[in-house]
């Protein structure tokens, strides 16, 4: 698939898809002509559709996994190929969508005061406190942060849109701290153990597993916890759902408002009409 391999490479530079996007792609194409052993150019929507019930059936991937595979021959044969006919009755698979795990203050407060690395801590607080993906929290930039206006410059979100987070006062201090410390050279506030590079999302995932387990937590938790935790704790403090979209950098509300599923304050203030009969009963009876 070499000279393939690189036009579809050339394809999705052009789209400008993300780094990570682009590696998945060409992952998954690679695996469905290792699968055949024939070019893509010889098969079409049988061998497709053949590949990702293998993939769904015996290799038992996960459902958000399975889209990603089946985007990537979509992009194959659409795109690369230039034969959307190969896959016009294809569908995207429908990926379930459960309720986030939520941490509550206290967990997360006695999670950020076991972190023994003021580097690790300062990344995940970062993560917590601006309710960031753990992507973006590892490449921001030094020349992100800005302390006179108290905010963090968000560069490279998902789908490449950019905006502003608030920076409060108790991360700026970690982050002073982090620095007076660890003097990072740049140009990466979080640079990783290669020269001018971040550092790997994947290592801040190992070491908040560890900190997760040390605590005593028995929720599940992950980098992007804190982010739903985040939102979850500025809902439950009042915030307009509108604000938190912004913070989160969602492109629809409809992602934000599922918050409001899982908030318990919020889920408790609301009032059952249940308790509305008796006093529209009482209304009227006076």
């Amino acid at each position: 698939m070499g000279v393939l391999r690189d036009r579809m490479e050339a394809d999705l530079r052009l789209r400008n898809l993300r780094p990570s996007t682009q590696a998945n792609y060409l992952r998954y194409a690679q695996r469905f002509v290792a699968y055949y052993r024939r070019s893509p150019e010889e098969m079409g929507w049988e061998e497709v559709r053949g590949f990702l019930l293998h993939l769904r059936d015996e290799k038992h991937l996960s459902p958000s996994t399975h889209k990603v595979c089946a985007a990537a021959l979509k992009f194959l044969y659409t795109v690369t190929l230039d034969r959307p006919e190969a896959v016009k009755s294809f569908c995207l698979p429908k990926v379930p969508q459960k309720l986030p795990e939520i941490l509550s203050g206290s967990e997360v407060e006695t999670l950020l005061g076991a972190i023994e690395s003021i580097a690790y801590r300062a990344v995940i607080m970062t993560t917590y406190g601006a309710g960031l993906r753990i992507g973006e929290v590892c490449r921001l930039r030094i020349d992100d942060v800005d302390s006179k206006r108290m905010m963090l410059r968000i560069r490279e979100g998902k789908g490449g849109r950019e905006r502003y987070v608030m920076l409060s006062e108790r991360l700026l201090a970690v982050l002073r701290a982090y620095w007076k410390e660890m003097h990072p050279e740049g140009p990466y506030l979080f640079p990783g153990s290669a020269p001018g590079k971040p550092l790997s999302p994947d290592s801040v995932r190992r070491v908040l597993r560890q900190v997760v387990k040390q605590c005593g937590i028995s929720k599940p938790v992950t980098p992007h916890t804190l982010r739903h935790s985040f939102a979850t704790h500025l809902l439950e403090a009042g915030t307009d759902i509108r604000t938190i979209q912004v913070l989160l950098g969602h492109r629809s509300i409809a992602t934000t408002t599922r918050y409001a599923q899982v908030s318990a304050r919020h889920i408790a203030r609301t009032t059952s009409p249940l308790d509305v009969l008796g006093t529209d009963q009482a209304s009227a009876l006076g």
